[in-house]
């Protein structure tokens, strides 16, 4: 407990009194998410005009309300596709690894290591990358008894209380009464935001139509296969005589689940015409969809198109979304160097003059067949060959003398 209490003094500079020490550790927070006031979503169903109300929600000049939006978002993402596809662009740039690198360029492998290890660092990275496709995100650090020692913490804010135009914060979205958190002394160090602060909505506010869509073709397909996949049962009799009527709602009803109707031995029955169809129409429908959502967050369509794919075109898309992921670090070296590690620094995290860098990729394909071509001509350091490609090299290997003479053929051994 003493060195939790020498940490708190060391940070915060002043005495320990209070015996909850958790509770300490939050008061020089800023405490802004335990003032949230948690709501229930509705869970009706979204359409069209849903997407356009809460568009215009969000773009008002005067007061606009970002919450609509917000709840539609998450409600899109629980679309698998759409959900594999952020996922698949976000992970690539979270488990690339990053150094911290000094003013003069050389990596301070102290701080690289005691980072690498942090929450929250992978907090405020996936805080900066969801700016891509949802505008903005303001956060808190915080510390938090972890086995009796303190760590800081990164938590965002929901979106859904934040207006990022003009800098209100909402305890209650629903509510008018607000903050403006730009202004709060706690802004730039313990209270934190990434994004944009008066432009478009993020990519996934041209996923939405394409989800809603989605979800009407599968709807509709779900009713083709329930009526044609299982045909309606027809019965007729005279349905005057109530005695014969309930015969034949019983027979219908043991005869299985499917649905049946009980019309007059003088009425008929027929499906209207229609476009013969066996599900192609929402097959496409729902294909098209899937490569829009595909377009929209990796720039291309990577592994879907089994029928019209190629080795080449496979190649080619995973170069675009790898693009797109060297734009994602560059975004978050950005965020580091102009919010993150000015913050940190004046919570006493981070030393002055060190910056956030990832390095650049290698293919190491091409670079052992590189290595091993040079090796015929020139002397290559062993230790930069372990350290590159992880093969413990233990000297020069000697060749067998036995080999050599086996090899070593007189002039007339082929005469």
């Amino acid at each position: 407990m003493g060195a939790i209490r020498n940490f708190i003094k060391d940070h915060f500079g002043h005495k320990v009194e209070v015996t909850e020490l958790g509770a300490t550790l939050t008061k020089k927070g800023t405490g802004y998410i335990q003032n949230i006031v948690p709501k229930t979503v509705s869970q009706t169903r979204q359409d069209i005009k849903s997407y356009t109300n809460a568009q215009n929600s969000a773009q008002l000049e005067e007061n606009p309300k970002f919450f609509p939006i917000q709840n539609l978002y998450d409600n899109i993402l629980r679309d698998l596709h759409l959900q594999s596809q952020v996922n698949n662009r976000m992970l690539k740039s979270l488990s690339r690894p990053f150094s911290i690198k000094n003013a003069d360029g050389k990596t301070n492998d102290e701080l690289t290591t005691l980072l690498q290890d942090k929450g929250f660092v992978f907090q405020v990275n996936k805080a900066i990358l969801e700016t891509i496709f949802r505008r903005h995100s303001l956060g808190e650090f915080s510390y938090k008894l972890v086995n009796n020692e303190p760590v800081l913490n990164f938590d965002c804010i929901p979106r859904q209380n934040v207006d990022p135009v003009t800098g209100y914060l909402y305890n209650d979205y629903t509510d008018d009464k607000k903050i403006k958190y730009r202004e709060q002394k706690e802004y730039g160090s313990w209270l934190i935001e990434f994004g944009e602060k008066n432009t478009t909505l993020g990519l996934l506010d041209g996923c939405v139509p394409m989800v809603l869509f989605k979800r009407f073709a599968g709807s509709c397909w779900s009713e083709l296969c329930e009526i044609y996949g299982i045909p309606p049962r027809v019965m007729k009799t005279n349905t005057q005589d109530k005695v014969m009527v309930n015969r034949a709602k019983q027979m219908m009803q043991d005869m299985g689940s499917a649905a049946y109707f009980i019309i007059d031995d003088s009425e008929s029955f027929e499906f209207a015409k229609g476009v013969n169809t066996n599900g192609d129409v929402y097959k496409n429908l729902l294909q098209f969809c899937n490569n829009e959502l595909s377009m929209g967050i990796s720039g291309t369509v990577v592994g879907q198109d089994t029928k019209n794919g190629s080795n080449g075109k496979e190649k080619t898309s995973i170069g675009i979304l790898d693009d797109l992921v060297d734009s994602d670090l560059s975004l978050i070296e950005q965020c580091w160097r102009d919010t993150v590690i000015p913050a940190l620094q004046a919570l006493g995290i981070l030393p002055p003059g060190v910056m956030y860098k990832y390095d650049a990729t290698e293919d190491l394909e091409v670079l052992w067949k590189m290595v091993t071509e040079a090796a015929n001509f020139l002397e290559v350091d062993p230790k930069w060959v372990e350290t590159k490609f992880g093969i413990k090299v233990i000297g020069t290997k000697k060749s067998d003398p036995a080999t050599k003479l086996s090899l070593n053929l007189g002039e007339d051994f082929f005469v």
